[in-house]
């Protein structure tokens, strides 16, 4: 399993609530938008468009552009696979994953790969499989499994990478997590299918790939 795409940039936060949990009994679990976020007792890290609750027993990284140095993608990355993160500017009460969907799927055939459109638990996803190359020079099948989350004026996009993106049983831990995240869409105009600005704590610190 691959996830590495450009840079990775560990956020490391100064403290992580092991035993906390969505606050299913007085509202609806998440992913929220920042305005709705519970007061459940979890510590999360603000990265900007993006409010993220580590988990104890995965990192979590920033995928960050080496020539523009902007965040492009949040990762939290475990033994089993990984979870990407991505937030988008929306039309108010309109269905942003709806229309891209399509063109995802789309893009996914023309690289030489697949991808099953299926009800999951945020609603319509995608099970994706597209081969890729690995360092040493081999090729292999990387599962993908694709979520969208509308919410007010954003689109939040869960990919899960490696085992919990073809098994129910692995992806469980995931997909709470996921529900832990906060959306923060700002009152600024963006174009519609924007990427909402990441923002790359202080006390962040780089990751340099392995040398051969």
């Amino acid at each position: 399993m691959k996830f590495r795409r450009k840079s990775d940039v560990d956020a490391a936060p100064e403290a992580v609530d092991e035993s906390g949990s969505p606050d299913t009994e007085s509202g609806p679990t998440g992913p929220y938008d920042v305005d709705d976020l519970p007061d459940d007792g979890v510590e999360r890290v603000d990265l900007g468009s993006l409010v993220i609750a580590p988990e104890a027993d995965r990192e979590l990284r920033l995928q960050v552009d080496e020539k523009s140095g902007n965040v492009q993608a949040v990762v939290l990355a475990g033994p089993d696979g990984a979870l990407e993160l991505r937030a988008f500017a929306a039309p108010r009460g309109g269905d942003l994953w709806g229309e891209v969907r399509p063109q995802i799927a789309a893009d996914m055939s023309r690289r030489g790969g697949t991808a099953t459109e299926r009800e999951g638990e945020f609603g319509p996803e995608l099970v994706c499989q597209i081969t890729v190359k690995r360092p040493d020079g081999t090729t292999g099948t990387q599962p993908s499994r694709i979520i969208g989350v509308n919410g007010p004026r954003w689109l939040l996009r869960a990919t899960l990478l490696g085992r919990p993106a073809l098994e129910p049983e692995a992806a469980g831990a995931w997909i709470e997590a996921l529900r832990r995240v906060a959306v923060r869409r700002g009152a600024h105009a963006l174009p519609v299918g924007e990427a909402l600005p990441l923002v790359m704590p202080e006390n962040a610190r780089r990751v340099d790939p392995p040398t051969p």
